[in-house]
This record gives structure tokens, sequence and C-alpha cells, in this order.
């Protein structure tokens, strides 16, 4: 993956947080979670906004630039929370030219485990890794299979999906409903669902 393709990538999931705002809403609506399209959404129009002063020396330095643009969002958690994420992930490409398959799987699990040590165990259990950590060893399995491209995109994104949506019959629990409010059966994890949008943008866009 080329260092254009992680921008195109990074890109991509800007445009579409910023586009779905209203859905991650709804999404707030049920869970009780007021602050995740919001928070979410007003972070990535601050990458989006300063996008071409990024600098693009090599993908880490971009990576790092993002996670501190969103980190910088006051108010909300989503936003600081995805900046942890970009910054794991960026410490692992730091100096890189070409980023390989085993360097995406590479930054998605330093980006999981920066989220589990930013919000410490109950965090771990909830949110964007219901579907980040299933998306993540899809595409290990993919990448070790000799998949393509375009068909490890596609993978990601409906490995994604399946995991949001096994959040439909979880119940309220503790941990998880200290963040999201008291959940009930039928509702979905706002932060395991915009993994899935987001991933089902980029394959789309693959």
């Amino acid at each position: 993956m080329s260092d254009s393709r992680v921008e195109s990538v990074v890109r991509t999931i800007t445009e579409g947080c910023i586009e779905n705002e209203k859905y991650f809403g709804d999404l707030d609506s049920v869970v009780g979670d007021g602050d995740f399209g919001f928070s979410l959404a007003r972070g990535f129009e601050n990458v989006l906004a300063q996008w071409d002063t990024f600098d693009r020396s090599d993908t880490g330095t971009f990576l790092q630039k993002v996670a501190v643009v969103m980190s910088g969002r006051i108010g909300g958690t989503s936003g600081p929370i995805w900046g942890t994420a970009f910054l794991r992930a960026a410490g692992q490409v730091k100096g890189t030219q070409d980023v390989t398959g085993d360097d995406v799987v590479a930054m998605l699990r330093a980006a999981i485990d920066g989220i589990k040590a930013r919000g410490g165990a109950d965090l771990g259990e909830k949110t964007l890794l219901d579907a980040l950590a299933p998306m993540t060893d899809t595409i290990e399995r993919e990448l070790a299979a000799g998949s393509a491209p375009a068909d490890v995109a596609k993978a990601a994104a409906v490995s994604a999906r399946e995991a949001a949506e096994a959040t439909r019959p979880m119940q309220a629990r503790r941990g998880r409903a200290s963040y999201t409010g008291e959940r009930s059966i039928g509702s979905l994890d706002p932060g395991a669902v915009a993994v899935a949008v987001l991933a089902e943008r980029v394959a789309d866009g693959w």
C-alpha cells in the first residue's frame, strides 16, 4: 500500500464521518451517548480543514498529524479516542515510505491497544473495538491467504458489518453501560457501526 493509498483511506474515513453525522447522531439517541456523532464529525471536520497543511514526508508523520488534530477536539470522547488510534498506528510506520499488508495489520493492532490503554479495561469491551478487532483478524487472515488488496478490503467491510450487527442482542453491562448509557436488547453499538460504515466506504472506493 503506497503512501497515497493510505492518504486516500484516511480521506475516505474523514469524509464518510462528516457525511454520516446524522446517522451517528441517530444512534446516539438509541443508546444514550449524546456526543458520539457530534464529537466524531467535528474532529474529522478539523482534519479536513487542515488537510493541505499535513506533512507527508512519510506515512507515520501524516497519521501522527491526523491524530493530533483529532485529539485536539474539545469536548466529547469519540474524537480523542480515534485520535489515540491514529497516533498508535502512526508509531508503527514512522519513517516508512511504502506500507505493506503486514504494516496495516500492525497499525490496526497498535490502534486497538491504544484504545484499550486510553480507556482502561472497560473501554476495551465497548465502542469501536466491537468491530475493529474482528475486522483486523479478518484482514490478517485474508492477507495470509494471499487475497488481492480489493478482496481484503471487501472482506474487512463484511466482517465489520457482521460484528456491528452482533452487538444488537447485547444487554447493558458493567463498563459498557457507563459509557453508552443503559442499553437495551435490540440496540446497536454506535462505535461498531461507525467502523462498519467507514470500512464499507473504503471497500467501495478501492
